[in-house]
């Protein structure tokens, strides 16, 4: 699998990361073993993860995956903090206090005394910056993180940290695809002129480019589902039902599947270190693994991006 540079650091990424959102959730830990496998054999080597997601459950599978089924040295560990449970609700909370906890006890669930790299997980308007980014220079200092970044900022909300974080901000995790491209509006640009690697999640626009939302809503996918559906359903008219006509127009062309087509045009946007995708079932991962994202011919690559251009 290729791999690529982290920003300006020598952190090396694979071009596809494994994300592991639904672990621990609707991904039970014996199905999620048969994935890491699959992911590990097609010479994947990033798991991203974040201490909220199932209540910390999916570190705690990676964990148990831990010297058993790989080597904690030959696999980067990706994490992220300042989303916490409060009464039962979910809410930010990027404070200092709240931050190393949540990275105290997601080391204590993966079984590491590191992470790779160290993510906080959203901006928190509560809570001054210099505070924020205290944490991630704390991280660094004390071993704990060898990287660190931020996620889901904004393009002058990037600049702003990695102007004053006193440790490099080598990434930025960002929602990006052909469905949803604001990214190229501040966040790509920002980082590129900064040095921090662009992490694209859900390149595949929350699985609807790779067409299985086509004819209807399928009952076993996350759009079926009463917790999946808001996530899902942004995505399934108008303009975006438009661009996956498109999309699948043009990979019945090329005789490729449409993920295929989906992954290989967000790899070959400037600036897009690894694209974090995050498959639910062992079917799903092995759809992606077997597709081979490759340069898509210049008109097709022009046609794609007239048609999902972001509205000005």
């Amino acid at each position: 699998m290729e791999q690529n540079r982290l920003g300006n650091s020598g952190l090396k990424v694979p071009h596809l990361s494994l994300g592991t959102m639904t672990w621990g959730d609707t991904t039970d830990e014996e199905h999620a073993a048969i994935m890491l496998r699959a992911y590990l054999e097609a010479g994947g080597t990033l798991l991203d993860t974040a201490a909220a997601y199932a209540d910390g459950a999916s570190e705690a599978i990676i964990g148990a995956f831990l010297g058993e089924l790989v080597p904690r040295q030959e696999v980067t560990i990706v994490s992220k903090a300042g989303i916490v449970r409060h009464h039962g609700a979910r809410e930010l909370d990027a404070s200092r206090g709240a931050m190393l906890r949540s990275l105290d006890a997601s080391l204590a669930r993966l079984g590491t005394e590191y992470l790779d790299l160290w993510l906080v997980d959203c901006w928190d308007d509560n809570v001054p910056l210099e505070e924020t980014l205290s944490a991630l220079e704390f991280a660094v200092g004390s071993g704990r993180a060898r990287y660190v970044g931020v996620s889901n900022y904004s393009g002058w909300q990037l600049a702003r940290a990695i102007s004053i974080s006193a440790v490099p901000l080598v990434a930025v995790q960002s929602e990006y695809s052909l469905l949803k491209r604001t990214a190229e509006r501040e966040v790509i640009p920002a980082a590129r002129a900064l040095g921090a690697g662009v992490m694209a999640w859900s390149p595949l626009g929350r699985g609807v480019l790779t067409g299985k939302y086509r004819g209807g809503v399928p009952a076993d996918s996350r759009g079926g589902s009463e917790a999946g559906a808001a996530y899902v359903e942004p995505y399934l008219s108008g303009r975006s039902a438009r661009i996956t006509e498109a999309l699948a127009t043009a990979a019945r062309g090329l005789d490729i599947p449409a993920l295929e087509l989906a992954l290989g045009w967000a790899l070959d946007q400037p600036g897009i270190a690894t694209a974090v995708v995050g498959p639910r079932t062992p079917a799903q991962l092995h759809q992606i693994l077997a597709a081979a994202p490759k340069r898509i011919p210049g008109e097709i690559a022009s046609a794609l991006d007239d048609i999902s251009a972001t509205p000005a």
